[in-house]
């Protein structure tokens, strides 16, 4: 029997939102340059409200890693919750025209879509700050045991 996907990963669905700013503008933060740290909802709140203007890229570790791999032809689906918002929809947007296959159904009336405000400085340097959200709602009954066990390589 072959493979219905070459790679299955289930992973944070994350937006990131990326700004540049000066050291001074996360010194008046209270965040440390450099630092990837986990944030709560009202300080996500807080501190996109602070920001300049961003780009908003789909992103997540497990998510970018099956985007490259569609890229070189492997079939692949990713499995991660996102709510039914604008970012949520960002990211389906995102994966899909990445070629990646994404089912996993929003969630409604919970956390918000999770993303990561990625504040970049002029010497380069990222300093992100990380709002998982509705990743943690993903749960066991989001997983198809049939569609995961057929991958070649289950990927976490």
């Amino acid at each position: 029997m072959t493979a219905r996907y070459h790679v299955l990963a289930i992973g944070n669905a994350l937006v990131d939102v990326i700004t540049a700013a000066e050291p001074a503008f996360l010194a008046a933060q209270g965040i440390p340059k450099g630092v990837m740290r986990l944030i709560d909802a009202d300080t996500a709140e807080a501190l996109y409200g602070a920001m300049g203007p961003g780009r908003e890229i789909s992103g997540g570790s497990a998510a970018n890693t099956l985007a490259g791999m569609a890229a070189l032809g492997a079939r692949t689906q990713f499995v991660g919750r996102v709510a039914d918002d604008q970012l949520g929809r960002v990211f389906a947007h995102d994966i899909r025209a990445a070629g990646v296959d994404f089912a996993t159904p929003a969630s409604t009336g919970g956390a918000p879509t999770g993303r990561c405000l990625i504040i970049v400085t002029p010497d380069g340097d990222r300093t992100m700050n990380t709002f998982l959200g509705a990743c943690q709602e993903l749960s066991e009954a989001d997983l198809d045991e049939a569609t995961v066990a057929a991958a070649e390589i289950l990927y976490l």
